[in-house]
């Protein structure tokens, strides 16, 4: 049975995007391996990653866990190069799929000798760390590399539109370039609920039926900036009364969040509910989605609110732009002004129409990043990549076989 292989930096990338492309891979009559670091980390409740493995290995998928490290300056990594590409010999795998830059720079290196053997390799491109508006930093580390390891990719598929223009535009040489609509969102778990069920729910976990409820869900880090959403909250108080911000996730700035928070005095009104199992629920039970991120890929917390079916207040950055369309699903507003994001949300509070108008055109706008459109994609580009390998496979053996020949 041929053999493919799944990889990430760490395993929530692979259970949070990627379980259905196991089970496509597995659906296609594949062997599914899994290679990912499944340590346990601060974003991560303890047992989680463990969890998983166990889920995996009873689904029949053989796992590696590997101790790569995020930050691609440790030279643990370098280690990890070598354990990669060894298993990389042993499995012989005819299609790899990886996820994340470290993850993506590692297996790419890694395959370079098996892929002239015909396998094939697709890399995710979840958000390039390189964009508009980016550090410099980040253009003369990330970028280069980036079009270079495009040279060792079968396959680059972005989740954006600007990032997809940038691979294209400045030529990354890889064998085919696609844009998918994200990862899929479950649209039979995320659904629109009414009044009535939405203060059930509330009543269920223990908030007010009259709060007026914005959610951001997302890792507790520099990146997603949810001081400004905090800061936000502050002028809000004297306006909306019954305001309620929740803030889901773990991240190294929990300690500082709740600093803020604590120095504003405003504990009442911003709550941080760290990792949940239930933000299904959550988003049902809220009035407005937000987020403040300084860059995403194509965020999937915004699409689980649009398929909610509610409006949205988002940060002027590449991915959110993607899905927010300013005046029609929501507001997008400059992602360091607090005093915008209140405006915007006093507008949506002021009139429950709008928000209604708002909630109507996400669900309409979200129908292409449906779960099973991107199966559909992700199949279809599976199938072709197979049949790529298959042809190169074919292709070595009648060389092998002519030379065989020759020397007789």
């Amino acid at each position: 049975m041929s053999k493919a292989l799944v990889m990430a930096s760490v395993a929530p990338m692979i259970s949070s995007f990627n379980r259905d492309n196991i089970r496509l891979l597995q659906e296609m009559g594949l062997e599914v391996h899994v290679l990912a670091n499944f340590a346990e980390d601060s974003e991560t409740p303890t047992g989680r990653n463990e969890q998983f493995r166990q889920e995996l290995e009873a689904n029949g998928v053989t796992v590696f866990d590997v101790a790569i490290d995020r930050n691609p300056l440790k030279k643990i990594n370098l280690q990890v190069f070598f354990q990669i590409k060894k298993i990389f010999d042993q499995e012989q795998y005819v299609l790899i799929h990886c996820h994340s830059p470290i993850g993506g720079v590692l297996t790419r290196l890694a395959a370079a000798e098996a892929r002239k053997s015909g396998t094939k390799v697709i890399y995710t491109a979840h958000g390039f760390h390189f964009f508009n508006g980016a550090p410099r930093k980040n253009w003369l580390l990330y970028y280069p590399v980036e079009k270079w390891l495009a040279r060792y990719t079968d396959c680059l598929i972005t989740i954006n539109g600007e990032d997809y223009e940038a691979a294209h535009l400045r030529k990354f040489k890889a064998g085919y370039l696609t844009m998918m609509d994200g990862v899929g969102i479950d649209q039979t778990r995320f659904t629109p609920t009414e009044d009535v069920l939405r203060g059930e729910v509330r009543e269920k976990l223990g908030f007010p039926q009259d709060a007026f409820i914005l959610i951001y869900v997302g890792e507790l880090c520099a990146r997603k900036n949810q001081q400004v959403l905090i800061e936000a909250a502050k002028l809000l108080t004297p306006y909306i009364t019954n305001l309620k911000l929740l803030i889901v996730g773990n991240g190294d700035k929990k300690e500082s969040y709740t600093q803020q928070i604590s120095e504003l005095g405003i504990e009442e009104q911003v709550e941080l509910l760290g990792y949940r199992g239930d933000v299904h629920q959550l988003m049902q039970m809220s009035d407005v989605v937000v987020s403040s991120s300084k860059q995403e890929g194509l965020p999937v917390n915004i699409m689980e609110g649009m398929a909610t079916g509610l409006p949205l207040v988002v940060s002027n950055c590449r991915g959110n732009r993607d899905l927010v369309r300013d005046g029609q699903n929501g507001f997008v507003v400059e992602k360091e002004d607090a005093a915008l994001f209140a405006e915007a949300i006093k507008t949506l509070y002021a009139s429950k129409p709008l928000r209604e108008t708002f909630g109507a055109q996400s669900l309409e706008l979200i129908q292409q990043y449906g779960i099973k459109n991107i199966s559909i994609k992700m199949k279809t580009l599976y199938q072709e990549t197979l049949q790529m390998a298959a042809a190169v496979s074919l292709t070595a053996a009648t060389l092998t076989s002519e030379q065989k020949k020759t020397t007789r």
